[in-house]
């Protein structure tokens, strides 16, 4: 009966994860290059006593991971010159405050106090010679990812990717650092598309059923641990008694 109740508990922890990562995709669902979180959860039982035998024969912990879902989301037509998308595979390059790399889908760009393209959060958008100064001038860039201002060359704009996205740590609705010392890849296939954002991979419907069976599922356990305790308590209590 101790055995049901860890078991039953144990599986309580998954789900409210799950409902976690569900209601923070669903708030940022109209957020541009947003990336969908998703669980992964796995019973470790054979792999697991080799490593390291547990205290008891029943106990059976579950390794839970957050992963990224990087499927691309939707093009969205704003019209503004200093919205960009990426047609195909790749990240645009990041400079943050703190000096380090990042990476974002998210398009939606500024130009900042010294005149150059930027993300509202102050991290610099990278060209292949460094930060894109632009001053004030009418921007324009091309397929090929070639920024022009007021009609003159100013920088060129190469999406970039790494060999594993695990390597990735997202410290923001859709911006990824990168890890000193990964090589950023620059991406050939790809294209710019000027006056488009990318929307967020996130399917409204399918987040608020999956949010649903992750209730479900967690009530269900909460049921069975609810009535084991009532089962202990009156088993306890008959041994009490004859005691």
């Amino acid at each position: 009966m101790i055995k049901g109740l860890y078991t039953s508990a144990s599986g309580m922890l998954p789900h409210l994860k799950r409902e976690e990562i569900t209601a923070n995709n669903i708030a940022n669902a109209g957020t541009p290059g947003f990336k969908k979180d998703r669980l992964f959860t796995k019973e470790l039982t054979r792999a697991q006593i080799k490593i390291a035998r547990p205290k008891s024969d029943w106990q059976k912990p579950m390794v839970n991971k957050v992963f990224t879902d990087f499927g691309p989301g939707v093009f969205d037509k704003t019209d503004n010159p200093l919205h960009l998308a990426i047609d195909g595979d790749g990240f645009f390059t990041l400079l943050l405050e703190d000096g380090g790399m990042a990476l974002t889908r998210s398009g939606s760009f500024v130009v900042n106090s010294d005149g150059y393209l930027a993300v509202p959060g102050g991290a610099l958008v990278m060209g292949e010679g460094g930060p894109i100064e632009v001053g004030g001038g009418k921007i324009n860039v091309s397929a090929s990812g070639e920024v022009e201002v007021n009609g003159s060359a100013s920088a060129r704009i190469v999406p970039v990717t790494v060999e594993d996205y695990d390597l990735l740590t997202k410290i923001g609705s859709s911006v990824f650092a990168v890890p000193d010392g990964v090589d950023l890849i620059p991406v050939t296939k790809s294209f710019i598309q000027q006056g488009y954002l990318e929307a967020s991979n996130v399917d409204i419907v399918r987040e608020m059923i999956d949010m649903i069976i992750a209730y479900r599922a967690y009530e269900s356990n909460a049921r069975a641990v609810q009535s084991q305790d009532q089962s202990l308590d009156n088993l306890f209590r008959r041994v009490a008694g004859q005691g």
